[in-house]
């Protein structure tokens, strides 16, 4: 197992591997070792994994939001001196890769965007308010909460898929609902077109927390994207479909590292 380190700003973070560098950040309510599949992806490129403020090992609290957390991981970056650095997150991870090109377009030499999103119509931020926030806490007073998030996430609901699961998504109550409620805030409608540098989609066939017609719409919008969807897989696909997932990873990657 990797051993964390913490930046000056309080971020606890991974970093390892050779090659070019490449970001992995988290989901909501995820910690940074919930990146383990892609660990492998080491021996191609230089890893740098943080735990996103409020969430994991991360002891900060305060100031929960996509800019905040855009910011933290800018700082990282600087303070490790990097110049730029291959972007990738999953669900809200990619709400703030996208946050990170918003403030610091330079540092980014590509963006890869997982089961992530852009923008949420009023009719979805209600439906989710009502239907899964509400759940969420209801179940967090009886400590049941990761069984409703995982039938939720996943598309196979073995046991060892579900324990797995349950290893990294380690979500705080608060801090949940505060980055929930963060998301909800999320407006790029018009930051995506004015994206010029290669990008990747990866949406999943039977994503129920962030359905594929959201990662089609944001494909749509960013120039010159490229769009995939995995078959037979739910929200976390990096879980499900670990080689298929790390395959469509360094395709990508090396295509950047090539035309580099």
């Amino acid at each position: 197992m990797e051993k964390a380190k913490i930046s000056k700003a309080g971020i606890p973070y991974l970093h390892f591997g050779t090659g070019e560098p490449v970001v992995l950040i988290h989901g909501l309510g995820e910690v940074k070792e919930g990146w383990q599949n892609q660990y492998e992806l080491a021996d191609q490129y230089e890893l740098i994994i943080p735990d996103l403020r409020g969430h994991g090992a991360c002891t900060k609290t305060d100031g929960i939001s996509i800019q905040n957390f855009a910011a933290d991981v800018i700082s990282l970056l600087k303070e490790l001196r990097f110049e730029s650095a291959h972007i990738l997150g999953l669900s809200m991870g990619g709400a703030v890769a996208q946050e990170i090109y918003r403030q610091a377009p330079d540092l980014c030499s590509s963006l890869i965007l997982i089961s992530s999103f852009h923008y949420l119509p009023n009719i979805i931020k209600a439906l989710l308010l009502k239907k899964h926030k509400a759940k969420f806490e209801a179940l967090s007073a009886k400590g049941k909460q990761n069984d409703y998030l995982s039938r939720m996430a996943l598309y196979s609901w073995k046991k060892d898929t579900v324990e797995k699961f349950a290893d990294f998504f380690i979500p705080k109550q608060q801090i949940f609902i505060k980055s929930f409620e963060a998301c909800l805030e999320v407006n790029n409608l018009t930051l995506l077109p004015m994206v010029n540098i290669p990008t990747l989609i990866i949406g999943s066939q039977y994503d129920s927390v962030l359905p594929v017609w959201i990662q089609a719409r944001m494909h749509k919008l960013i120039p010159h994207s490229e769009f995939i969807i995995l078959r037979n897989t739910g929200h976390i696909a990096k879980l499900e479909a670990k080689d298929r997932f790390n395959q469509l990873l360094r395709k990508f990657l090396n295509q950047q590292t090539i035309a580099s």
